[in-house]
């Protein structure tokens, strides 16, 4: 599979959004993702905003759905999205909701394995449900917390290469990731490299970060392509 590289838009107005979705664009970046906080902040508004500056862009609907699954995936693909986010914590019959919506409109589905307890058996258990991708995913609070007790901050690079092995599915990984990680993540297995708080996004003023932000992302994108395919379905 040729690298993907997405940018996350965990910003929360629409007027920022598409300045920094414009920005991506004109630096190489594949896919949007509508963050959670822009989905929190203006819903349907937001997806459906990105949806109309950008045609032809794959958009991803971070909505972290734990229940409500068909209606949930069903409203942002109507506004757009051609990605909609389940979490592995969720319900079975949850994420089979999702995944018939996704099957039945024409989007696809993107497990994320965050709080799982066993982080590989999430991956596998979202890909036996049906998902098209998996997110392997350290959350915010989690990583600010163990932190913030002078602990280890954990990765998702920790168990990236596990979780590549264990399912057939693309797989990309979320977390507290530097740069150098993200990028690098390709020659994990994993070739989805997402960007945003903190590599794009700052990440406590959930606003665009300082900087000449899209030389820096046009030579993220540059790299990342370059990889070249990466194999995936060796699971």
């Amino acid at each position: 599979m040729r690298p993907v590289v997405q940018i996350s838009l965990d910003i929360v107005t629409i007027e920022e959004a598409l300045s920094t979705a414009e920005m991506a664009m004109r630096a190489g970046v594949d896919w949007l993702e509508a963050g959670t906080p822009l989905i929190i902040a203006e819903g349907m508004n937001g997806v459906r905003a990105l949806r109309d500056h950008f045609l032809k862009t794959p958009i991803v609907a971070d909505l972290k759905t734990m229940d409500g699954g068909y209606l949930e995936a069903e409203l942002m693909a109507k506004a757009g999205a051609t990605h909609v986010v389940v979490m592995a914590r969720a319900h079975a019959e949850t994420i089979k909701c999702v995944v018939k919506a996704g099957r039945d409109l024409g989007v696809k589905v993107m497990g994320d394995n965050l709080g799982c307890e066993d982080m590989v058996a999430g991956a596998r258990w979202l890909e036996d449900l049906g998902c098209d991708f998996v997110i392997h995913h350290i959350g915010y609070d989690e990583r600010r917390g163990i932190a913030a007790r002078g602990q280890r901050m954990p990765s998702p690079l920790d168990q990236l290469r596990e979780v590549v092995a264990a399912v057939k599915v693309p797989v990309q990984a979320v977390g507290g990731l530097s740069l150098e990680q993200a990028v690098n993540t390709p020659s994990y297995g994993a070739p989805l490299v997402v960007l945003g708080a903190p590599l794009v996004i700052d990440a406590d003023a959930f606003q665009t970060a300082s900087g000449n932000v899209e030389d820096s992302l046009r030579l993220i994108c540059e790299k990342v392509h370059g990889y070249g395919d990466v194999p995936v379905g060796q699971g």
